[in-house]
């Protein structure tokens, strides 16, 4: 578990400053390997050119003449070599080499390789010296000798080492520079994320669902915008809760309040001494007291099937739509007691939970039974009507509904005036709607053309 509070524990880096140093980082690496490729081919040039001044100067000591200096002759190029030390190997008089050299200058190094090429086994040699910081190099001048020449590095070097500090101090600039550019353009790029972190712990904090302001219509314009309507639909379904909690509350107050009473009254009649209840009115109190508890059981089975429908489906299965109307209308007869039922069912499969369906379509039946009179007679209608869905129509012979009622029947806890005195939640029906519309369907109200109540259930699907 990590203590916010411990200074010991290693301090996260903010997505600003991570980016800040990842354009620094791809930067600082462009210009190493740009600095790393300049400074290897500038030395290979220098070195190529010394080499090359190298052979040119070579060729020209071999080609020159020789002259004659007091008792000996010397190759001429010894007189124009004040830049480089110069010399000729000979094997002639020594078969282990023996250097001749300006007196007043420095002989140029040799050793084995220079000796070949003086034997005639190598037709030419160059190569550094360590030991003196030199690139020599030897030439075959005949009758068994070899021009050597040797030039010192140290200048080279110098020019090596003064392009290594320029590419370190422009490399070392641009990778500031790219660090700076990278904090400006995360602070502005990510200047939205930073409003949608505050507007989520705000959130976490006060539950204030305000939206956030949306700017521009980027990729974090859009997100943004999700973030609100996320926010929009938390508010709506915490206001739907506060809703239906006060719904529900202003229900159950009635029926908790009638059993209350009620109950007092018969404690109160089995106190000694007080006056016996005659058994008329004890038998009515007990029905009324029943009654309410059948109310009240009904209204919270409604409830729980409202919160059960407000849970996501893990997973819809294929439904035969007539069976599941076949299986309420099985359910509804055992209860329906004059009422018979006229039916007429298509075959319809849809995609969706059949347990909510046969709720819906039992809520239906149920409605139609309440407010159908004795000996009358419920139409069930299932069949497709050519555009992809199915309607399910169920029609009563009863007084039908007001024409002001029609829009409010399927609210939670609407109740008309003619159905307050039946028993009833007021939830039927908003089950029904509830179900259409995870199931992707509608629900209506209207007139039967007897005069009764119609209600239609459209839902998707395919003929069975």
């Amino acid at each position: 578990m990590i203590d916010l509070a411990d200074p010991k524990q290693p301090t996260r880096f903010s997505l600003r400053r991570r980016v800040a140093l990842l354009a620094a980082a791809c930067v600082a690496g462009a210009v190493a390997l740009a600095s790393i490729g300049a400074y290897y081919t500038v030395k290979e040039n220098l070195y190529q050119q010394l080499d090359d001044n190298l052979r040119a100067r070579a060729d020209n000591a071999v080609q020159s003449p020789t002259v004659n200096a007091g008792i000996e002759s010397i190759p001429g190029a010894f007189l124009s070599s004040i830049d480089i030390q110069i010399g000729q190997l000979s094997i002639t008089s020594n078969p282990s080499g023996q250097l001749t050299y300006p007196r007043a200058g420095t002989p140029p190094a040799w050793g084995s390789s220079e000796l070949a090429v003086a034997q005639g086994s190598r037709e030419e040699s160059i190569r550094t010296d360590q030991r003196t910081d030199s690139r020599v190099i030897a030439l075959p001048s005949g009758h068994g000798s070899a021009m050597v020449l040797a030039q010192s590095l140290a200048s080279t070097k110098r020019t090596l080492n003064e392009l290594s500090v320029v590419l370190l101090l422009i490399g070392g600039a641009g990778i500031l520079l790219a660090a700076a550019a990278g904090t400006a353009v995360a602070r502005g790029s990510l200047a939205p994320v930073e409003r949608l972190t505050q507007a989520t712990e705000r959130v976490a904090r006060t539950g204030d669902l305000t939206p956030i302001p949306v700017s521009g219509d980027d990729e974090l314009a859009r997100l943004t915008t999700s973030f609100n309507t996320m926010l929009g639909t938390v508010s709506e379904s915490q206001e739907r809760q506060r809703q239906l909690v006060a719904d529900a509350g202003h229900e159950l107050r009635t029926p908790l309040t009638s059993l209350r009473t009620n109950l007092e009254l018969l404690l109160s009649a089995s106190r000694p001494g007080a006056r016996t209840l005659p058994d008329g009115d004890r038998a009515e109190i007990e029905a009324d007291i029943r009654g309410q508890l059948d109310e009240l059981t009904q209204l919270i089975g409604d409830l729980v099937e409202l919160a059960r429908q407000d849970e996501p489906y893990a997973q819809f299965e294929r439904v035969e739509f007539a069976d599941v109307v076949e299986r309420a209308l099985d359910r509804a007869r055992r209860r329906a007691g004059e009422i018979d039922f006229a039916v007429s069912l298509q075959p319809w499969v849809l995609s969706g939970d059949s347990s909510a369906l046969e709720r819906a379509v039992l809520n239906l039946l149920d409605n139609a039974v309440k407010f159908s009179p004795p000996g009358s007679s419920v139409q069930v209608r299932l069949f497709p009507v050519g555009d992809g869905t199915a309607v399910l129509e169920v029609a009563d012979a009863g007084p039908g509904i007001a024409d002001e009622d029609l829009p409010k029947v399927f609210d939670r806890f609407y109740r008309s005036s003619e159905a307050r005195t039946l028993p009833g939640s007021g939830l039927g029906l908003a089950i029904v709607k509830h179900a259409a519309e995870r199931h992707g369907g509608a629900v209506y109200a209207a007139r039967s053309p007897e005069g009764g109540a119609l209600m239609t259930l459209r839902l998707p699907g395919t003929p069975g």
